[in-house]
């Protein structure tokens, strides 16, 4: 059975090349919506994403671009409504995180993650939230943060600053244009197995030490996600705006005082 409200509607997936964005992409077609699938480089992996959506009887198109370039965002939006008709949801997914001590990183590379992480959400959802209010469409942004958003990420300074960025982006976007009915939420993931956590992903012992630390005991295939980003853009969810959905294995829930270590 379907989620509410979803089939038909043209969603457009940043960072869909691999990993969390191409499972989200996938989830979508199944849904029966027209996926556009946003790459910045590795165009094999948009070409895999638009064939997985086609496997499972959906339809979509590639869209290049740097989402921390306005020009090519803008004209991957208008590329999306030429090719695709419109547009009906955005997820901004795509990111990336730079590790460095942060009284030593260098102040470009945390300028990088912030253009992309934050910036790039930013430009993606005004060119978006212009589409809608131009053609009457309540649409629906999804911002893709982290388990990250509230809880401090030493030595990624860059990536903890942009995620918890992203809570009032949403929240300003979502009270700002909530009579407009466009609606605007986060998903916060947790531990989840793609290729940004490769450094512990394949290891085993790394890779337990990081389960440890999370209440399910367990880190997600980007598929135990997507759902919860296809909930959040359906009519089943159009009560809700300007929130954070958690879906982190309890990560939020401060497991180290899982004992009584405090009283």
């Amino acid at each position: 059975m379907h989620m509410k409200g979803l089939n038909g509607k043209r969603v457009l997936v940043t960072g869909a090349s691999k990993g969390l964005g191409a499972a989200i992409a996938c989830r979508f077609a199944s849904e029966g919506c027209i996926v556009g699938i946003n790459f910045r480089s590795d165009l094999a992996g948009a070409e895999r994403t638009l064939a997985d959506v086609q496997e499972v009887g959906g339809s979509g198109a590639i869209f290049q671009a740097d989402v921390s370039n306005e020009r090519e965002v803008d004209r991957m939006l208008d590329a999306m409504k030429a090719d695709l008709n419109g547009l009906d949801i955005l997820v901004n997914n795509a990111a990336i995180q730079l590790q460095g001590a942060s009284h030593e990183i260098p102040v470009t590379l945390f300028d990088k993650v912030i253009a992309v992480n934050l910036r790039g959400p930013f430009m993606c959802a005004k060119k978006a939230i212009e589409h809608f209010l131009s053609n009457g469409i309540n649409g629906v942004i999804i911002n893709i943060t982290s388990a990250h958003e509230i809880i401090p990420k030493p030595g990624f300074i860059g990536y903890a600053t942009s995620k918890s960025g992203l809570i009032n982006l949403t929240k300003t976007l979502a009270l700002e244009y909530a009579s407009k009915g466009i609606r605007v939420n986060n998903v916060a993931p947790g531990a989840i197995l793609t290729n940004m956590n490769d450094e512990w992903r394949d290891d085993r012992e790394k890779r337990a030490n990081v389960e440890s630390h999370i209440p399910l005991g367990y880190a997600a295939t980007p598929e135990e996600i997507a759902p919860a980003v296809c909930f959040l853009a359906s009519d089943e969810a159009r009560y809700i705006t300007g929130t954070t959905l958690f879906v982190d294995g309890g990560a939020t829930l401060y497991p180290e005082y899982r004992e009584n270590w405090s009283s």
